[in-house]
């Protein structure tokens, strides 16, 4: 892979990552507040779209780069840590869960994410923590 389309896919990347981040904390604050809007199709819809690019911009890169978990911990740890999000996204998005579950549970997935975010940037499972 050449260092320009490499470089394409990191801040397509990084784009739909902030995209999802931000797509969740509106929505879970909006499922908090009752609002009707969480629940269209284009609002439940277009997240998935999101998340899917970011999910196949990671898998080219780590393909591009020649990246497996296997050899990189901090990347097995990314895809752990993206399993354990949707859990906790799922969870604090369901409005028939109990409100002090769904709060715990939403910021719980800031968290997490907020981890991913970190063990990307220093390359490291225990991120800013390592």
């Amino acid at each position: 892979m050449s260092p320009e389309a490499y470089t394409l896919l990191r801040h397509l990347h990084r784009l739909c990552a902030v995209l999802s981040i931000v797509g969740f904390g509106a929505r879970w604050l909006g499922v908090m507040a009752g609002q009707a809007w969480t629940q269209r199709r284009l609002t439940k819809s277009l997240p998935h779209v999101i998340d899917t690019v970011l999910l196949l911009s990671a898998l080219a890169m780590a393909f591009g780069a020649a990246i497996s978990p296997a050899d990189a911990p901090w990347l097995l740890t990314k895809i752990v840590l993206l399993l354990v999000y949707i859990g906790l996204g799922m969870v604090a998005l369901r409005p028939a869960r109990p409100a002090a579950q769904r709060v715990l549970a939403g910021v719980a997935a800031l968290a997490v994410f907020g981890h991913i975010v970190a063990v990307a940037i220093t390359k490291q499972p225990l991120g800013l923590l390592g």
